[in-house]
């Protein structure tokens, strides 16, 4: 099955030759790797680049476990460089697989050498357009953000979005909002017949991969049933406001296990390193501040944290919710959770400051917008209650509620735009009604 991605794929066509590394980024089995060795060789191919001017390796696979050592990479990638006058195409695929070694000319033990020698060497051949995949985001932060500064561009790619996924479903387009808010966005699932099947897809990429990979990336020993427990705790709690103490609590009262508050939140840095969880901070609209707890985390895919709670947990509010999430980050915004406060008075007419809650707060460049997600505002008294929030935002950015039901998009005396789930999924223009 062709899925095509051409947003992903431009960034690619608009960064070509620009003399930086393109770093692909993103959770593991989202569609990197299909995206550079087939969608984006494919392309080349038509542009009349011929094979021999494209060298592409795949890290992750057995028979190519030798070039994991970076100076065995390094020769084989300069032996394949030939022509002077031709450039050739360099696609490494899941570079993080390269492990750094002793540097054997010098005579120190910290003297090391990793893939990010290699590809700093590689980008100074005049004839080289360097492309990687990698699926953790230290690529580009922590590990290496000396060296790699103002040397990378970075794409990150996202499991298949709404339009993606509606795309690219063959069987009744009715059902395809209930197989994405079941199964998610990841590519394979699209090939998978039956909920046995693609359950099982699902909950192997936890056993068999992500957590597998980050015991092996980060070293961690005996604790493989903390970190599965720990997403098992985040399934249930996505849309919710929580912290790592109150994790740390749960797991002392209902799993009788006690984890300090520092391991809860260091275990869940390596989650979102891997791209498998994003976490929200909440901000303050009118002290125009962040709030640094609690805050809420979020499911790269909501396919993946069915599969954790073994599809038990379907409360549609909460999965959509992460969805619109999710779509926000697919179209590049920064995304907050909002808080707004306001004082009033009690019953026994004593004054008191209470907050509201705003679920998204999304800003990309000078755009700014307040959306909030409702499975249904069919009572005027539910209406109410979830456009509370943005009447107390006196700015004029634009104020959206997503609701589930199939509706002709409309607007409110107060300007609030209210539109259905599939429409706004669908059509990014509809955010500018």
């Amino acid at each position: 099955m062709v899925i095509e991605r051409p947003k992903y794929l431009n960034k690619l066509i608009e960064k070509r030759e620009n003399g930086f590394i393109k770093v692909i980024t993103g959770v593991r089995r989202c569609g990197k790797s299909y995206l550079l060795l087939n969608l984006y060789y494919d392309y080349l191919n038509s542009d009349r680049v011929d094979d021999k001017y494209i060298i592409q390796l795949a890290l992750d696979e057995a028979r190519n476990a030798k070039y994991r050592n970076p100076l065995e990479l390094d020769r084989y990638i300069r032996e394949q460089i030939i022509e002077k006058n031709h450039m050739y195409y360099v696609f490494l695929d899941e570079i993080q697989k390269v492990v750094e070694i002793q540097n054997p000319h010098i005579n120190d033990p910290n003297a090391k050498i990793g893939f990010v020698d290699v590809l700093l060497g590689l980008m100074k051949i005049k004839n080289v357009d360097l492309y990687v995949t990698g699926s953790n985001s230290k690529m580009l932060s922590s590990d290496i953000v000396t060296e790699f500064r103002d040397r990378g561009d970075e794409i990150k790619v996202n499991p298949l979005t709404f339009k993606e996924f509606y795309g690219a479903y063959n069987r009744e387009k009715g059902n395809a909002w209930r197989e994405y808010y079941t199964y998610g966005g990841m590519p394979v699932v699209l090939s998978r017949k039956t909920h046995e099947d693609k359950s099982k897809y699902l909950k192997d990429l936890f056993d068999k991969t992500y957590i597998t990979d980050v015991i092996e990336r980060h070293r961690i020993a005996n604790e493989k049933e903390i970190l599965e427990e720990l997403l098992n705790i985040v399934s249930s709690s996505i849309g919710s406001f929580t912290n790592p103490t109150k994790l740390s609590n749960t797991f002392r009262s209902v799993k009788n296990i006690k984890i300090s508050s520092m391991t809860i939140n260091t275990y869940l840095d390596y989650f979102i390193d891997a791209f498998i969880i994003c976490k929200s901070y909440r901000y303050d609209i009118k002290g125009k501040k962040y709030i640094d707890t609690p805050l809420k985390y979020y499911f790269t895919d909501v396919g993946l944290r069915n599969a954790r709670l073994n599809f038990r947990q379907q409360e549609e509010n909460h999965i959509m919710e992460n969805i619109i999430y999710n779509e926000l980050a697919a179209r590049a915004f920064d995304i907050d959770v909002g808080v707004v406060e306001y004082n009033h008075r009690n019953k026994d007419g004593k004054s008191r400051r209470s907050h509201l809650e705003v679920d998204f707060i999304a800003n990309k460049d000078s755009r700014r917008y307040y959306i909030q997600s409702a499975l249904s505002i069919a009572e005027e008294e539910k209406r109410k209650q979830e456009t509370n929030s943005l009447y107390r935002i006196n700015d004029s950015f634009k104020k959206i509620v997503v609701v589930k039901d199939d509706i002709i998009p409309w607007h409110d005396e107060k300007g609030i735009l209210y539109i259905g789930i599939k429409q706004f999924l669908l059509d990014e223009g509809t955010m500018a009604l």
